[in-house]
């Protein structure tokens, strides 16, 4: 029998025995089914995680500030370049399967016990290819196309928690030109209350006591003022960092422009968390760990390599001849391993264990999504209904403001109620922008645990 009826023999006979190492990864039963409470859902009608942010985000130049952030942010740069390595990588790993060729040139000058030297030489191409019968070529490919996954993954990850960063602190702009805008009217109301405590102590009815504290209560308005003011100056400049332009004023409208999406996630299964970035990231390194296995397997069964050559040369192994002649080698050659001192055993065993803790870490970040989900949800129902209740709060204060004025006109009320009133119509008015503020946010945080469509 010819070696290489030997050698596709031994192969035939491998090839029935190697089961486990051609298989296709299929996403396992984690047991989880729909994530949304029961409660929270009766308000959900379509997902935030299938709209684009641009569509949740309508605030024009907030959008603009987000496509500038996505232009030139350096994070979201980096990331976009570890997914070109990846790629690369990928590429590499699927030209394996393909036979490799060189050009080779040797030339000899030798002599012996001073004889006269002798030339040989030999020139032409060499080719070697691995032939994947055991899938070994194949599952790496296959594990890098999985890494490609996760960098993919990766980059989406960093690009939506940039959109949610962006958009939270221009809200919070917002929130804080909002809150300077109802301090200075507090300390419009203290200039009014202080100048009438003066002419009433002029005309012998307050006391210098009740002038000092008046001072001292718009005093700390304007400490306050100041606070707010040195703060969204900051903000400025960490917004402008992080959309890579320098230190400046943004641009940006007011807080009650703002609209934002009546109805934020509908039912959220298991399809529906899959597509965010860092679940998608976890299912990748599942796929990674299940080729690796695959692989580990396939490293009990040969090495099948097929190589050959063609050359003009002067040597033709009996003497030296000139000129040449063509010379043509094939060779074929299977490597079974043996004895590898439990290395490869070892290696499987380690495989399937990664394997298993991969399929735990996948699981687990369902459940971890399916949290954050139903906590933002949980909070924007929440802080609808605060809001609501705050609006209808400060639409009484406003009603007691105009009562006490009225009542001071006719003089059955003094102007301190009317201050007093003033001050908790205001005070009202700072609570529900921060409330406000906290409901965009759990937008944001929902936008952000859905997955965030990146269009």
């Amino acid at each position: 029998m010819r070696w290489i009826d030997v050698m596709a023999a031994a192969v035939a006979a491998a090839t029935l025995s190697a089961c486990g190492i051609y298989g296709r990864y299929e996403r396992p039963d984690t047991g989880l089914g729909t994530l949304l409470r029961s409660e929270l859902a009766a308000d959900s009608t379509a997902s935030v995680g299938e709209m684009g942010w641009r569509e949740v985000f309508t605030d024009t130049l907030l959008q603009a500030l987000i496509a500038e952030g996505l232009a030139n942010n350096a994070d979201l740069a980096t990331a976009r370049l570890k997914t070109v390595e990846a790629s690369a990588t990928l590429a590499a790993a699927r030209k394996a399967l393909l036979p490799s060729a060189s050009l080779a040139a040797t030339g000899t000058l030798s002599s012996h016990d001073g004889a006269n030297a002798q030339q040989t030489y030999s020139v032409g191409p060499e080719v070697s290819w691995e032939v994947d019968i055991f899938g070994k070529l194949t599952n790496e490919k296959r594990i890098q196309a999985a890494t490609l996954e996760e960098s993919m993954a990766y980059e989406q990850a960093v690009q939506t928690e940039l959109v949610a960063t962006i958009a939270c602190d221009y809200y919070m702009l917002l929130m804080y030109d909002g809150q300077a805008g109802i301090t200075r009217q507090t300390i419009r109301s203290w200039d009014e209350y202080i100048a009438t405590q003066q002419s009433l102590m002029r005309a012998g009815q307050a006391s210098r006591a009740d002038v000092s504290q008046a001072e001292a209560s718009k005093l700390a308005a304007e400490a306050t003022l100041e606070s707010l003011l040195q703060q969204a100056f900051e903000l400025e400049n960490s917004l402008s960092a992080l959309v890579g332009r320098a230190p400046g004023p943004i641009a940006r409208s007011d807080i009650d422009s703002q609209r934002l999406p009546d109805a934020l996630a509908g039912g959220v299964d298991i399809a529906t968390l899959a597509a965010r970035p860092d679940v998608r990231q976890a299912e990748a390194r599942l796929k990674q760990a299940f080729y690796s296995t695959n692989k580990a397997r396939a490293d009990f069964y040969p090495t099948v390599t097929l190589s050959g050559s063609a050359g003009w040369t002067n040597s033709g192994g009996a003497a030296i001849a000139n000129p040449g002649a063509w010379l043509l080698q094939a060779v074929g050659s299977l490597v079974q391993p043996l004895f590898s001192r439990g290395r490869l055993k070892a290696g499987l065993q380690v495989a399937k264990a990664q394997q298993e803790e991969a399929v735990v870490a996948f699981r687990q970040s369902l459940l971890d999504a399916g949290t954050e989900v139903n906590n933002a949800m949980a909070a924007w129902q929440t802080l609808n209904r605060k809001v609501e209740l705050q609006e209808r709060q400060i639409g009484a204060l406003r009603q007691a403001v105009s009562d006490t004025e009225a009542t001071m006109r006719h003089g059955s009320a003094n102007y301190l109620q009317v201050v007093v009133a003033r001050q908790s119509l205001l005070q009202a008015q700072l609570d529900a922008l921060a409330d406000r503020y906290s409901r965009m946010e759990s937008v944001v945080t929902l936008y952000k645990a859905l997955g965030g469509g990146c269009r």
